[in-house]
């Protein structure tokens, strides 16, 4: 039996013994635009909506969630990896029992695994599926490889972006350097955009008419509009106390707001072609650039 084989056989066992958790990716085309706090919030109000949450911060060169959360993991995707811990070994316990991941340097060695450390990596993530019925994945911000292979690997994107034009501009550069990813499946992939500290509705629809008029002229890529938060000095006040804003403040406009997406995107299950396919799927489709899959 084959290497790639192998891994099927891990994914089809993995989605006859239990449901499978929607995986949500959440990116920008540069930093400084919000991404973690609409990662944490959209947990946050998930969890309100009684659903299981596990952030996975795939951003190893900052640790934005810990940070934000207030809580320091004791273990990395790393000590899964090398160090023979189990899946639950590594998720800390966050804010109303919302599990989190952190990638650390682990993300980026996962380029260079062999086939036995694959293996054992796609079985223990297979585990996640019945422990979450969301998992959001915080990539790291700007236009890497690793955050590439993330969403391609992904069947359900978020791109955060605010009015800034260079936001704007670096948000296009992100779509337009998925669009040219060999292994990218647009009819495999949602895009849904968030538009982040704007005045209101119609400045987030705004911002958002602008970035899909140039990329349906260019790219030529199916992108949605999920929605907006606005601008709002309790969410800076709330960072600063290391707590997320739909917890230290549930009325303060942007808590609503992110009420009104996690209650938009429960809405929009994936269907069809965008199905669920877990997070052994998901990690098995970022290794198959190794030809093991």
């Amino acid at each position: 039996m084959d290497q790639a084989e192998k891994l099927r056989n891990i994914i089809k066992r993995s989605e006859q013994a239990r449901s499978l958790a929607r995986v949500i990716t959440v990116t920008s085309g540069k930093g400084g635009v919000g991404k973690s706090n609409v990662s944490i919030n959209l947990a946050v109000q998930l969890k309100k909506l009684n659903k299981k949450v596990i952030i996975f911060d795939a951003d190893f060169g900052l640790a934005n969630i810990e940070v934000m959360f207030g809580a320091v993991p004791k273990h990395n995707l790393s000590d899964l990896i090398y160090q023979g811990k189990n899946i639950k070994d590594i998720i800390t316990q966050g804010p109303m029992d919302i599990g989190f991941i952190s990638g650390g340097s682990g993300i980026a060695g996962l380029s260079n695994l062999g086939r036995d450390y694959i293996n054992y990596l796609v079985q223990n993530l297979a585990e996640l599926d019945s422990l979450a019925d969301v998992i959001i994945i915080d990539t790291g911000a700007g236009i890497s490889d690793a955050v590439i292979e993330f969403l391609v690997a992904s069947g359900e994107v978020l791109l955060v972006t605010t009015p800034e034009p260079t936001s704007i501009t670096d948000s296009y550069s992100l779509l337009k350097a998925l669009n040219r990813h060999p292994r990218y499946n647009r009819e495999m992939t949602l895009i849904k955009v968030v538009a982040n500290k704007v005045s209101g509705a119609e400045e987030g629809r705004v911002l958002y008419n602008k970035l899909s008029a140039v990329v349906n002229r260019y790219l030529k890529m199916p992108i949605q509009y999920l929605g907006y938060v606005p601008e709002d000095s309790q969410l800076v006040k709330a960072v600063m106390q290391q707590t997320p804003i739909s917890i230290a403040n549930p009325n303060a406009r942007s808590s609503k707001a992110f009420e009104v997406l996690a209650g938009t995107l429960t809405g929009m299950e994936p269907v069809a072609a965008y199905q669920k396919h877990g997070m052994a799927a998901f990690f098995a489709n970022m290794v198959r650039g190794k030809k093991f899959v």
